[in-house]
């Protein structure tokens, strides 16, 4: 297994409560009235999956693109809008697995979650890197980690 201590040092990554590391490196200048008030019009970070973790059952209010960046493979789980993630969630695995040749990759490299869906997220491979891209941008008010599950 591969000690990813050095890289999360390296990137300025900190823990995420859902699981994981990240690092905020974008935010649009641009404000959007929410339901839920204002915010800028989208933000983007870095984040980080060890092979030992996952990203938990949570939601957030807006759309969040993922970018897979590597090495290995993440698998993202869609449970639903929901009041819990549903049992059978669907699943998009993003990336090549650890080695494959490019030109054996028949996996998307980006997934849309909807605002409002249930997500969970695995990696597959010692780690994986993504970029999350979220609009209008990720604040913790509009973020919801599920209890329970």
């Amino acid at each position: 297994m591969t000690d990813v201590s050095p890289l999360i040092d390296a990137m300025g990554l900190a823990p995420h409560p859902e699981g994981g590391h990240y690092r905020r490196t974008w935010t649009a200048p641009a404000q959007v009235d929410t339901p839920r008030g204002s915010r800028h019009s989208a933000s983007a970070i870095i984040f980080l999956l060890n092979r030992d973790e996952e990203a938990r059952w949570h939601l957030v209010h807006s759309d969040e693109l993922w970018i897979w960046s590597g090495p290995g493979a993440l698998e993202v789980h869609l449970g639903g809008s929901g009041n819990a993630p549903e049992a059978n969630p669907r699943i998009v695995t993003l990336g090549s697995p650890a080695g494959a040749e490019a030109s054996d990759a028949s996996n998307p490299v980006q997934v849309l979650v909807p605002a409002g869906t249930w997500q969970r997220t695995f990696a597959r491979g010692d780690y994986a890197l993504a970029t999350c891209v979220v609009s209008p941008e990720f604040t913790f008010d509009d973020w919801k980690l599920a209890e329970g599950v």
